[in-house]
């Protein structure tokens, strides 16, 4: 197989047991995860950090970890993780979406147990946008009725 790179140079890979990256996106509220799966020993580095890092919550660590272990694949993958915006609950959430997007890639059969699990569904709640004439998104001012 032949790859095309940027600057016009050509780069043959030789057909092996290795399988390309995937890359796989993921969203929960305003952050996005760009999530690059491989074979490999199970390291999961986010942002050039080590998961749990980047991430000190064990509930946080726990959210990232759940894919793999629903389809029993702990160990089997190595994954790469660009993420940014929102807060750390967030993020999380968008790398969780990604990586489980990304084992439906590599084996179909994923789908159903992860789904099972809702990991396949993208969270639409988004942030209620403030309204002129009231301090937040639904609050009002105190009402004076003289």
């Amino acid at each position: 197989m032949i790859k095309k790179l940027k600057n016009r140079k050509y780069l043959t890979l030789i057909h092996s047991n290795k399988m390309e990256v995937i890359n796989a996106l993921g969203r929960r509220k305003t952050s996005v995860a760009r999530v690059y799966l491989s074979k490999g020993t199970g390291a999961v580095t986010v942002n050039k950090k080590d998961y749990k890092v980047a991430f000190p919550i064990t509930v946080l660590q726990a959210k990232i970890e759940r894919p793999f272990q629903l389809t029993d694949t702990i160990g089997q993958y190595d994954v790469s993780v660009n993420v940014f915006g929102g807060g750390i609950n967030g993020q999380a959430e968008a790398i969780r979406l990604g990586i489980a997007r990304a084992l439906v890639k590599v084996a179909e059969e994923n789908k159903t147990l992860l789904k099972a699990e809702g990991l396949m569904t993208r969270d639409p709640r988004m942030v209620e946008r403030k309204k002129p004439g009231q301090p937040k998104a639904r609050k009002k001012f105190q009402f004076s009725k003289r």
